[in-house]
């Protein structure tokens, strides 16, 4: 039977959009389903700044009558000004073990990124490279941590199958709190005792200011980084609403020299750990389970999402142990709270560095995801 593609309006007709990954993760016991609210939230215009700087097309597959797959197309025209490539996007690219859905999914959203001017798609990114990222590929054995992807064994090879080639592989990092190597300590004790040197918790009550901090280091920090797209005021504020409730201060600092900030790191308790059983539903019932589970019972798993320091103080000798500080600093703080063990996500396969530093850690890489690319158009 040939496969029908359904279009879908953002913001308005999403319901068989959310439906689509409860059909092909059905039977996966390591499938967290993302809260429908915040997802609902994501694709709707005017509840998510990505509209402010973007387009979006949503689309599912049907075979046979049955929904068996989805995908979204969308044009990000701050990566457009920044990298003049004529690169479109794709995400949320779920299907049934089937290369033909994939297919058919796969020349859907590179149609819609044609017919607006791109030569280039590029993805899954849901919705931005600062969002999830990626096709996983290896470390299926594990559910995802909080705003990671999670994809059946055979999405690789659906993806591959459509004329996608690879072009990035990502990197999520595991680290079991209480192992801290020697030299890590060392570097930790001797910036600890830079008496210009200050690591401060994030302040909540200052929360906005704390933001605009945040967002001017991330920038500045990530902008050599592949693909780099800077996060805008309007995205920072979205992301601390919707997180204000499971922000811990401790899992949250920032790194001060001579009371400037120079570095951050952003930790977050993994809030699947916590939902993995609540089908993406929030009731009463539910809510008192999330508040109980993550407030009193809390979760041992955490992820940190950020850790980087201005390009300035890069090649300075006198701050060399400044990031090793951080990481050490991070897991000191997890393991007084309770935490057994963190997420290091995302790095680049390619950030020599930065792998290994947290090599150095004691971590150890235990899921990997790949971004695609191919022509599209002409």
């Amino acid at each position: 039977m040939p496969i029908e593609i359904r279009e879908h309006v953002p913001g308005r007709d999403l319901g068989d959009f959310l439906t689509a990954p409860r059909i092909v993760f059905e039977g996966d016991p390591n499938y967290v389903s993302p809260l429908d609210f915040e997802m609902k939230d994501r694709l709707t215009p005017g509840k998510n700044p990505f509209f402010s700087r973007g387009e979006l097309g949503l689309f599912t597959a049907w075979k046979d009558g049955r929904l068996v797959g989805r995908i979204s197309a969308q044009i990000d025209h701050e990566h457009l000004h920044l990298h003049k490539d004529q690169t479109g996007f794709f995400g949320f690219f779920d299907t049934i073990d089937d290369d033909a859905v994939g297919q058919a999914l796969i020349d859907a959203a590179a149609a819609w990124l044609a017919r607006r001017g791109m030569t280039r798609m590029r993805g899954p990114l849901s919705l931005t490279i600062n969002e999830e990222v990626g096709v996983l590929i290896e470390g299926f054995d594990m559910p995802p941590a909080i705003m990671m992807s999670h994809s059946r064994a055979w999405q690789d090879r659906v993806a591959l199958s459509t004329g996608l080639e690879k072009a990035k592989d990502f990197f999520a990092w595991r680290f079991d709190v209480g192992n801290i190597p020697e030299r890590a300590l060392k570097a930790w004790s001797d910036v600890k005792g830079m008496p210009e040197v200050r690591l401060r918790s994030v302040d909540p009550r200052k929360m906005a200011s704390e933001l605009a901090i945040i967002l001017e280091i991330f920038n500045d920090a990530w902008s050599s980084n592949w693909g780099f797209v800077p996060a805008t005021p309007d995205e920072a504020k979205k992301m601390g609403d919707d997180l204000k409730l499971i922000l811990d201060p401790e899992l949250a600092f920032i790194a001060e020299v001579e009371g400037r900030p120079v570095g951050m790191c952003i930790t977050l308790p993994n809030l699947n750990e916590v939902i993995r059983d609540f089908d993406g539903k929030l009731n009463p019932v539910t809510v008192a389970k999330l508040l109980w589970r993550l407030k009193v019972k809390r979760p041992v798993s955490a992820r940190l999402v950020m850790l980087g320091l201005r390009s300035e103080l890069r090649g300075q000798r006198r701050y060399g142990g400044l990031s090793h500080a951080l990481y050490v600093e991070i897991a000191k703080r997890a393991e007084a709270i309770g935490y057994k063990w963190g997420e290091l996500s995302w790095t680049l396969e390619d950030n020599r560095p930065i792998n290994l530093g947290i090599k150095s850690m004691g971590a150890r890489v235990y899921k990997k995801y790949r971004v695609y690319e191919k022509a599209i158009g002409g």
